[in-house]
């Protein structure tokens, strides 16, 4: 989520168009059964980047939230969510996606067919924490235990703090 940071606020100051990649974290966003298959067919998916094949907590809690979303929108591939739930974070996105089957080629299509709510986007931000970044972080963890008598000043400066 650190591209929401600056990248996009840049982007849109800019009328610039955004192509990212690794949209669907290098194949970790993927069911328990399709992990499951994966174990037992000895499948690895892409490791060029992340040598562990297998997914981590968070990756995990991002799948069942998009799993949890795809099935809210129609049963949809939690793949096409992930791609969706990008191309509504701003206007001109353009994801790079890569794929090595033609039913990862469908899933990825799919998502230009899904309209997430205001709501289900929420939720899925409310799954990975946002990060301000610095020099945020390094201002609210030196000078917090100072700054809590002054909660307006935190709202102004921390989205989400005191919600």
């Amino acid at each position: 989520r650190s591209f929401e940071r600056d990248i996009i606020p840049m982007a849109r100051s800019e009328g610039m168009a955004l192509a990212p990649w690794s949209v669907l974290a290098g194949g970790k966003f993927r069911t328990d059964e399709e992990e499951e298959r994966r174990r037992k067919t000895g499948e690895r998916g892409r490791t060029i980047f992340h040598p562990e094949w297998q997914r981590n907590d968070q990756e995990k809690a991002v799948s069942k939230a998009l799993e949890k979303v795809a099935s809210e929108v129609g049963d949809k591939h939690i793949a096409a969510v992930a791609i969706a739930y990008v191309m509504q974070k701003t206007t001109n996105v353009f994801p790079i996606i890569g794929g090595r089957r033609v039913e990862q080629l469908e899933a990825n299509i799919e998502a230009l067919s899904i309209t997430l709510t205001v709501e289900q986007i929420k939720y899925l931000e409310s799954v990975v924490e946002f990060d301000p970044g610095f020099p945020i972080t390094m201002i609210v963890s030196s000078f917090l235990p100072r700054l809590e008598n002054f909660p307006s000043c935190l709202r102004a400066m921390v989205p989400g703090f005191g919600q």
